[in-house]
């Protein structure tokens, strides 16, 4: 006889069976009551999803209105490759198709998105309570085509152009979020 998926509650005719409308699986009213939008499978409207799938429902759709946005428009900052002393003023945007980093500048680069592997956050200003903590930079390792070996990149918001530091603040904070 069938069952809730979550619950193992027996389906019967007080029982309802209710199908996530984006895993499939079968579950009880209970177990199945988060309505959230879905639109990358042409929800617009709120679907009835299991709580597993509505949260990733919801984080999808942050990502989407919230963090692409910002990533795509981009910031500026200055961009030490490897080893080396000298940085660059560069603006930072991921590409239309979402695939690329690319980095324009007097030198112009485009990372892979599937090439890189770590991205750490730097902060300034941390606490004991973990708080009052801000996004400085970033640094990223990535494999340039070709090479199996690593390639570091660091970003760092800069100091002389305030009215960009708060972009440069959004758009660390937003790859902090997508990286995870």
């Amino acid at each position: 006889c069938p069952r809730c998926m979550q619950c193992d509650t027996k389906f019967d005719f007080i029982t309802r069976k209710h199908h996530c409308r984006r895993c499939g699986k079968c579950f009880c009213d209970k177990c199945c009551s988060k309505k959230v939008p879905l639109p990358r499978m042409c929800f617009v409207d709120p679907v009835r999803q299991c709580a597993e799938c509505a949260l990733i429902s919801q984080k999808e759709t942050e990502f989407y209105d919230k963090q692409l946005k910002v990533l795509m428009n981009g910031a500026t900052f200055f961009v030490t490759l490897g080893t080396s002393d000298k940085s660059e003023l560069m603006v930072c945007r991921l590409s239309n198709n979402q695939r690329y980093l690319v980095l324009d500048g007097d030198s112009h680069y485009e990372i892979e998105i599937i090439q890189i592997s770590t991205v750490q956050i730097l902060t300034e200003g941390f606490t004991p309570g973990g708080g009052n903590t801000r996004a400085i930079g970033m640094v990223l390792q990535y494999k340039v085509p070709g090479s199996e070996e690593l390639t570091q990149m660091k970003f760092t918001a800069g100091e002389d152009f305030s009215c960009n530091k708060k972009l440069s603040a959004s758009w660390l904070a937003a790859m902090h979020k997508v990286s995870k």
